[in-house]
């Protein structure tokens, strides 16, 4: 190493949103320890103090003032250390308020810098929260102009282009960006755009953690002047990385070579889901969750995330036969809740369906039960788990997935029943896809058992909701290779009828998947929140009316 030298601490973690003064002690602590590793700087990721996305907590006047004084107290409590911070809060400038950078040194706010481009699509609204910031001159430690720009700004070439211009060395860009299917190949190829138009290498550094329905899943990284990745973080961790920078030849390169695997598509989707679980759950003060265990598919897989994400003794599963339940359900059932190691029990829901047909009387006909008789099943399913949660203080796990979701496949106010669906996001063909790679596979900060946790009879079997006789979800729903198939193209590329039929699909089943995805709009929007995995989750990202006859019209 030469004398122009410069130690950077990248400290990718996981905020609580609103926590202002936990969110304050720890970057404290990370404070510290970067200055006991002797760092010239250390960064945190975008709004930690306030965590991401503090949505309409930024409205708030005393929200913002509050998040000043421990802006404050971060100052009071590293005064006496030789250590510039990047440390990212939400701050009221007059009748202003920005998305912005606080860079501390020796107990002083000594510059803010604030976010321009503020992102207004999807899950992010803030244009409606933030007021528009504009970049100002780099700042320098030890020879090294340093630039701060805030998530959103690096899509853009402008801030960038502007810090060039001022002589800027380095481009930091503390983030907040949210988990979705390829996300991480994009971020990279964003910031080698950055790269190439500026000659300047860029410091990425992500938030990690669950938030609502958004997981942020870090993978974090340094990209120097020749696009070569030399820091790359976990993946839904936590992590801290100390980073050593050096000129050569009139520009700075991280010297420092610590590159984590990308993990391959299905790891990610499965490790993000567990850490949006994990973090729903703590974060809300919940003990742990309970679902019903039904011996299919979907039941078997949020059993193992759940496991996964918590530890078996906070995971409780419950079987609740009709008298249409078949004794391969009950064995499948009691397999999964034994190969992931959870307290299982069983309650029949036999005498609550009884009890029904005998208060509505005549307005049910036991010798042609229909649709009402089948939904008074999975609604006293949910009805007995919701007792328990209320008992008991689980919170009740929901185990839909995105093409029952979509289709309306589920009993409001039944199976829907819950506080979070972890599995809402994910294609019932994902769901297979999920059980085979979490059965040959364990992972760092995986709670459960290691070897296969869902039996290969729930993974083989033809699925079925068991609310009638030989009853199977081929029976009302066309096969589920070509029903996704259909909602991709409906619900993540808004393709019309004529694309999705010339790519080999049949027009009738076409218009009855949009028919029926149109009419179950109302059931989603009563439904629970769930990981946000795809780029165009149901919930903030789709937002369709519900009384809406467009899709009726194209029959005519």
């Amino acid at each position: 190493m030469t004398d122009e030298t410069v130690r950077i601490a990248l400290a990718q973690l996981n905020p609580t949103v609103g926590a202002l003064r936990p969110n304050a002690d720890k970057a404290i602590a990370f404070i510290n320890k970067a200055s006991q590793d002797k760092a010239d700087i250390v960064v945190f990721p975008e709004c930690f103090l306030s965590g991401y996305p503090a949505e309409d907590l930024i409205l708030k006047p005393y929200f913002l003032h509050r998040a000043e004084e421990q802006l404050a107290y971060v100052c009071e409590k590293t005064r006496d250390l030789d250590i510039y911070v990047l440390l990212p809060v939400p701050l009221q400038r007059g009748d202003k308020r920005y998305n912005a950078i606080a860079l501390l040194y020796k107990g002083e706010v000594v510059e803010e810098y604030y976010k321009r481009h503020r992102p207004q699509y999807g899950v992010f609204d803030e244009v409606r929260i933030f007021d528009q910031g504009e970049p100002k001159k780099p700042f320098e430690i030890k020879g090294m102009k340093i630039a701060p720009m805030i998530c959103f700004d690096i899509w853009f070439d402008d801030v960038a282009k502007h810090y060039r211009d001022l002589g800027a060395d380095l481009i930091i860009g503390p983030n907040a960006s949210p988990f979705e299917t390829l996300k991480v190949g994009k971020r990279e190829g964003v910031v080698a755009e950055r790269v190439k138009e500026t000659g300047l290498p860029v410091i990425y550094l992500n938030q990690v953690g669950g938030q609502d329905d958004l997981v942020f899943d870090g993978t974090s990284f340094i990209m120097n002047p020749d696009h070569e990745i030399a820091v790359r973080m976990k993946t839904c961790e936590e992590d801290y990385v100390v980073t050593d920078w050096e000129k050569r030849a009139g520009e700075w390169v991280c010297i420092t070579k610590s590159v984590e695997d990308i993990e391959d598509y299905t790891a990610h989707l499965y490790q993000a889901l567990v850490l949006g679980l994990r973090d729903y759950i703590f974060k809300n003060g919940f003990k742990g969750v309970i679902l019903g265990l039904s011996g299919g598919i979907d039941s078997a897989l949020s059993a193992a995330i759940a496991v996964d994400a918590l530890g078996p003794e906070r995971v409780k599963g419950y079987m609740m036969p009709s008298p249409y339940t078949s004794d391969e359900s009950f064995d499948d059932a009691e397999a999964s809740a034994k190969a992931l190691d959870i307290d299982y029990e069983i309650i029949s829901i036999e005498p609550a369906m009884k009890a029904f047909h005998a208060m509505l009387g005549d307005h049910l006909d036991p010798d042609k039960p229909g649709l009402a008789e089948e939904n008074i099943q999975s609604r006293a399913r949910g009805l007995t788990l919701m007792a328990l949660s209320n008992k008991e203080g689980p919170m009740v796990l929901a185990t839909g997935n995105k093409s029952e979701y979509a289709v309306g496949y589920a009993t409001l106010y039944g199976d829907m029943c819950g506080g979070f669906a972890v599995i809402k996001d994910v294609y019932k063909t994902t769901v297979y896809k999920l059980c085979e790679w979490r059965n040959t596979h364990h992972f760092s900060g995986c709670l459960g058992p290691k070897g296969v946790v869902i039996p290969d009879n729930v993974i083989s079997k033809a699925p079925t909701a068991e609310l009638r006789e030989d009853q199977k979800d081929a029976d009302s729903l066309p096969p589920y290779d070509i029903l996704d198939g259909i909602l991709r193209g409906l619900i993540e590329h808004e393709k019309d009828i004529e694309t999705l039929v010339s790519e080999g699909y049949d027009r009738k089943t076409v218009m009855d998947v949009w028919l029926l995805l149109d009419r179950a709009e109302y059931k989603r929007r009563q439904s629970a929140p769930g990981v946000k995995l795809t780029d165009k989750a149901f919930g903030k990202e789709r937002r369709y009316p519900i009384t809406n006859g467009f899709a009726s019209q194209l029959k005519d």
